[in-house]
This record gives structure tokens, sequence and C-alpha cells, in this order.
């Protein structure tokens, strides 16, 4: 049986995801498609968003346990999108990731003021997508 603890890991991790419900948000069709596929891949139910607006529907059809949102969407920007999930009592505690390709300070600032859980740069790794979700569902 050596050698084989590796595969194990790997199905725990898989497995800890399975069924796991994710809202990806953001005007990019190339991060939706990304995301989707590396959270696919893990098991997760995905919907994506394409804005603010868009999202909004999506969270009370779907109640997704994580949501991934973008900062720079037109329309409804991620921090307004953000704001308007945490000022709803239903949702309140459904953790809200921000996304940017901006790493400024005054970003992540602004998005813990609207109630943001974590702050991820774009291009993000599978890593840091999975590690927001173990942090922030799986870890609960």
């Amino acid at each position: 049986m050596q050698g084989g603890g590796k595969h194990v890991e790997e199905a725990v991790s898989g497995a800890e995801l399975a069924g796991l419900r994710v809202l990806v948000i953001d005007d990019s069709k190339t991060i939706r498609r990304t995301a989707e596929m590396l959270l696919k891949k893990e098991g997760c139910d995905v919907v994506t968003a394409v804005d603010g607006f868009e999202a909004l529907a999506k969270v009370s059809d779907h109640r997704p346990q994580i949501i991934f949102v973008d900062i720079m969407m037109p329309r409804l920007d991620g921090y307004q999108t953000c704001a308007l999930i945490k000022n709803n009592a239903t949702y309140r505690a459904t953790p809200v990731i921000m996304l940017s390709s901006k790493d400024g300070l005054f970003d992540k600032a602004r998005g813990r003021v609207v109630g943001s859980e974590e702050y991820l740069t774009k291009p993000f790794t599978r890593e840091e997508l999975l590690g927001a979700i173990r942090r922030h569902v799986v870890a609960r």
C-alpha cells in the first residue's frame, strides 16, 4: 500500500468541495470560464454572472456558499454588489471574495469596508482560488 497516500489525499480534497455552490461574477468571459473550469474539476457546482445585477438574481436563485466577484464591472461594480449581498440578512454570512487586477492597499481596504472576506489579485492561481474556499467555507 505504499505510494498510494497521495491519491487518497487528492480524493479527500476533491470530495470536500463536491457539490459546493459557487458564484463567480466577472465581466470577463475568460476569467469566468477559467474559474468555472477549475472549480468544476474539483466537483463544485458553479454558476456565473456577467455583472452585479445578474448576480443578485442568481444569489437568490442558487444560494451560493461562496461568491467571487470582480471589482471593475459595468452597471454595478464589485464593491456595490458585495455591499448589497452583505446588507441582506439572508446572505450576510456568505463569504465574498473580491477579484481584481489591481493590487492596491486602498482597493483591499475598500473591499473590507463593504464586507468582503478576502481579496485575490488576477490572474489568480488554482491554489489561490481553492485556498480561499478552504479558508472560508470548508474550514467552518
